[in-house]
């Protein structure tokens, strides 16, 4: 089990309690120790090591703990990290290319996915489009939500060639 340094004290996972109050809002509490009013979790290599390295950041973003495995964390709080994440971070998987277009280091696209249609905005490709594999791409736009397509070539020729074009 590997232990969380918070402010270079080392804990157990297990001891943090997480949890919404009011509803909207996610809170920890370090038992006998303090309480952070507001707190953010957020993937560190989310691309590289899905599901590994969680930190926690408090109301300014800076790092308050890290988390190695978030399953270690207790079921409750296990819970309301699981739903602000799928709250902060929404991942779509594009079916369509409609149009894209670069302007000014922004590239603007609309396309078709599994949740309905979206317009979104990503800026330095170099860095917001990762090839997973030869043919499997993540976008990630302007406010760090991700568009997956799995498989490049599966797409309509259009949607090929606009990928192309802006990539």
């Amino acid at each position: 089990m590997e232990k969380t340094l918070l402010n270079e004290t080392a804990i157990q996972p297990k001891e943090l309690q997480i949890f919404y109050h009011p509803k909207d809002r996610l809170r920890m509490t370090v038992p006998n120790d303090r309480s952070y009013p507001t707190v953010k979790p957020a993937w560190s290599a989310p691309l590289s090591r899905p599901g590994k390295y969680l930190a926690l950041l408090n109301g300014k973003g800076e790092e308050i703990a890290t988390i190695v495995d978030p399953k270690e964390l207790p079921d409750d709080s296990r819970t309301a990290v699981e739903e602000e994440l799928r709250r902060r971070y929404l991942t779509a998987t594009v079916h369509r290319v409609t149009h894209a277009k670069g302007e000014f280091g922004s590239t603007y696209w609309h396309v078709v996915t599994d949740r309905g249609e979206r317009d979104f905005v990503t800026q330095s490709l170099q860095e917001n489009a990762q090839w997973l594999g030869p043919t499997h791409l993540m976008l990630i736009d302007v406010d760090g939500n991700r568009f997956e397509i799995v498989d490049t070539k599966s797409l309509d020729e259009k949607s090929q060639a606009f990928i192309e074009a802006m990539l």
